[in-house]
């Protein structure tokens, strides 16, 4: 009996180790002050009439903390860049050298900061969500299994106890990105 419990405890943690993953994904998304190339990974180029990611097309490279440049691996798609990264509606405004598209990334605004610190708690709120839906899960496998009374018990105390853990760690993840964003 305690083979399965155990069972749905190891694929409870990968469930809310996915859900972690993710809100770490998200985080790279969401711009702090300095330049990433993290902040271009949603912007899609028209590439022989198919939308491919920049990263497909071009390396993106920080030469310091406030720009970025895209160098694209044919020049011909210097100016198809630059229209994405323009469309793709970052704040961001792209030049182009002929041979480089540099974008400087300017210093965030205190309401653009309110605005990022707001995405960053909805992304955390998502990710909660992910770690509460992986221990109802848990806790209903745990009802359908045909184990006395106790050992249900102390399984979804089990549970709970690896929700709490990974709901402090979402926080604490939110606690240092929103001091990283809000740091001027």
């Amino acid at each position: 009996m305690n083979e399965e419990i155990n069972f749905i405890l190891d694929s409870t943690k990968e469930s809310m180790d996915a859900a972690i993953a993710h809100l770490e994904r998200e985080f790279t998304k969401i711009r702090a002050g300095k330049a990433s190339p993290a902040m271009l990974s949603s912007v899609l180029v028209e590439y022989y009439g198919s939308q491919t990611p920049l990263s497909q097309v071009a390396n993106i490279n920080t030469p310091d903390g406030r720009t970025l440049s895209v160098q694209p691996w044919e020049k011909s798609m210097l100016s198809e860049i630059e229209k994405a990264i323009m469309n793709a509606n970052l704040g961001f405004n792209p030049m182009n050298n002929g041979e480089l598209v540099i974008i400087n990334v300017p210093p965030l605004t205190e309401e653009r900061r309110i605005q990022l610190t707001k995405q960053a708690k909805a992304e955390a709120e998502h990710a909660k969500v992910g770690v509460r839906s992986a221990r109802q899960d848990a806790n209903k496998e745990i009802k359908e299994l045909d184990i006395s009374e106790d050992l249900e018990k102390n399984a979804t105390v089990d549970v709970q106890e690896l929700t709490d853990k990974y709901i402090q760690k979402i926080d604490d993840f939110l606690g240092v990105k929103e001091a990283e964003i809000m740091k001027v």
